[in-house]
């Protein structure tokens, strides 16, 4: 009989807390392989990237890995190899994006306005990864007590 294919949980509901951050437009969770786990953008926006589609949070998520790893890779080049990465964050000219590791094979990515407090969003990222990694993490059965 062939294995099945296992869908990955979508957390995307989870992450409406942290698009209502002033500021904030869009999140997404995604594989540290690049596969999207869930994506959700603030009410109300306009500009460029109003809404995040499915087929863009795909491809953003696989970006956003791809610049993961390349910073793991720097890192480890300046701090040695075991130095790892928590959090990166980059700026552009329209905003900034955080992205921080959960630690379970996953990662958090945040797009902001210039404007936002990257502070606080980074807080709040915290928060949710900790949302996240109980989401994410497979609950242990009890043990079996034997027959007696």
């Amino acid at each position: 009989m062939p294995a099945g294919i296992s869908r990955l949980p979508d957390v995307g509901w989870m992450l409406r807390p942290l698009t209502g951050i002033p500021g904030v437009r869009h999140a997404v969770v995604l594989t540290d392989d690049g596969l999207r786990l869930g994506h959700a953008s603030a009410d109300r926006l306009h500009g460029v990237v109003p809404e995040l589609e499915r087929s863009e949070a795909e491809s953003l998520s696989a970006a956003c890995a791809a610049l993961t790893i390349t910073s793991r890779s720097a890192v480890g080049l300046f701090l040695g190899p075991r130095a790892g990465v928590r959090q990166l964050m980059v700026e552009s000219d329209h905003g900034f994006v955080l992205f921080t590791s959960t630690g379970l094979g996953a990662q958090l990515a945040v797009a902001t306005d210039p404007g936002a407090d990257v502070g606080e969003v980074a807080e709040q990222m915290q928060i949710m990864v900790a949302h996240i990694a109980a989401e994410l993490t497979t609950h242990l059965r009890p043990p079996e007590v034997p027959p007696v």
